[in-house]
């Protein structure tokens, strides 16, 4: 892959333009309004096109090759992300958390995985410049999780263990008090169930990233593409949570889509020694087989529903 020397001013404007991004975000979501879908969508499509643009950038400054690879890693994270939500709206259900709270702890949550995704993102470029051998444990996690994935029922998402683990080592409230993480109540600080929330969200996201970090390295091995890419498939996350919502389980062959494109990735990065594959045809790989998908459930929704109407 082609290596990147990426200037220090490069660093800082994709620094200034998340700042401005979770502004933005924070101004237009404050207060206990509820986004509708409609607006959700809107502000979902705005993400998309702001990430666009910097890809576009990074196609300018930087070379078309640099470029594709940016676009194939965002794709990646972006289809990857999908899965992430599915949780969201487990924990959210198991711990009663009304609409308006959901915001703010995915906000929270959103601002922890970008740091978290860096961590992950500089330890992992810095193992690869070592030693070479961590491409193929990457490869092999991205087969193993692929495999996961198939064998378990569709749309099945159990209850997070993380719940009932911490509600055994945590002290802790049922009762929601406002908009606080943790409350005093009889002299005790104890936790609210916004604050288990935030915790099985963050530790969830941190397993995902065990998936999708090496998955994008399958498509680079550049810090900046990594975690730029990853840093606008993220911002769009909660708008697209709203987005996707109730209508969740009518992607009925998402887990298809996710088993091929990490499969993909797993069998790249393993063979990336012996057969190139230019970052341009992971870009068209990912969003055929994701493409694919969601007219697929969406077909299979709508005759399903014309067959109960009959």
């Amino acid at each position: 892959m082609t290596s990147l020397v990426v200037p220090a001013w490069a660093w800082a404007l994709l620094a200034v333009l998340l700042l401005v991004c979770l502004a933005i975000d924070l101004i237009a979501h404050r207060g206990d309004h509820v986004d509708s879908r409609k607006r959700a969508l809107a502000w979902s499509l705005a993400w998309i096109g702001v990430a666009v643009g910097f890809g576009a950038f990074v196609t300018l400054q930087f070379g078309s090759d640099i470029g594709e690879q940016w676009f194939a890693a965002y794709l990646l994270e972006k289809t990857l992300s999908i899965d992430n939500l599915f949780l969201f709206v487990v924990v959210f259900g198991a711990l009663a958390i009304p609409r308006p709270e959901q915001r703010r702890v995915l906000t929270w949550g959103i601002i922890g995985a970008l740091v978290t995704r860096g961590v992950f993102i500089m330890t992992g470029t810095a193992a690869l410049e070592r030693w070479h051998w961590v491409t193929y444990a990457f490869g092999a996690i991205l087969l193993l999780t692929a495999v996961k994935i198939a064998r378990e029922p569709a749309g099945h998402v159990g209850r997070p263990r993380t719940l009932d683990w911490l509600a055994r080592w945590l002290p802790s409230t049922p009762s929601l008090h406002g908009h606080r993480f943790i409350a005093k109540v009889g002299g005790r600080r104890l936790a609210t169930p916004l604050l288990f929330a935030l915790i099985a969200i963050e530790l969830a996201d941190i397993l995902f990233a065990i998936d999708s970090i090496p998955a994008a390295f399958a498509v680079t091995s550049d810090r900046f593409v990594l975690y730029s890419s990853n840093v606008f498939a993220l911002l769009g996350l909660r708008a697209l949570y709203v987005v996707l919502e109730h209508g969740l389980e009518r992607l009925r062959y998402l887990k298809v889509g996710l088993v091929l494109v990490l499969g993909f990735a797993g069998v790249k990065l393993i063979a990336a020694q012996w057969i190139h594959v230019p970052p341009l045809i992971s870009v068209a790989v990912i969003a055929v087989v994701i493409g694919a998908v969601v007219i697929a459930s969406l077909s299979s929704t709508s005759e399903r529903a014309r067959s109960r109407s009959r």
